[in-house]
């Protein structure tokens, strides 16, 4: 079963789209411009409102992690991981199923919600 993802569409393109991700240094500028927005932001935010510029740093942190996600690499790469963490799911889900309809999976997919009591995300296989 291991061979068949492997050897799937869905994991090859995951893979070329991580490599081509990491490998881009625009993703890299930015992810590093995210990462020191977010550690300047980190040191101010226990304080709210009343940190010296609490909302210019949280502006520079939204508008940095909004260019960072919105980057076409690290949009195709988030794209095929959802892809890919949806055939892992399927696949667990019908693993637990062949061993007790009563097996609980927590996915963190709510496409699989269910009635059950652990709330969203967890799934009776």
């Amino acid at each position: 079963m291991v061979e068949r993802l492997i050897e799937s569409n869905s994991f090859q393109q995951y893979i070329l789209n991580k490599i081509d991700m990491y490998q881009d240094q625009e993703v890299a500028t930015l992810r590093q411009d995210f990462t020191l927005k977010k550690e300047a932001f980190d040191k101010i935010s226990a304080y709210g409102k009343h940190a010296p510029d609490y909302r210019e740093r949280q502006r520079a942190l939204r508008k940095t992690k909004r260019a960072l996600d919105l980057h076409p690499k690290v949009a195709e790469f988030r794209l095929s991981e959802t892809q890919l963490q949806g055939i892992l799911d399927e696949i667990i889900l019908k693993v637990a199923a062949t061993f007790s309809e009563k097996v609980i999976v927590n996915t963190g997919n709510p496409f699989f919600e269910s009635k059950s009591s652990c709330g969203g995300g967890c799934h009776h296989g």
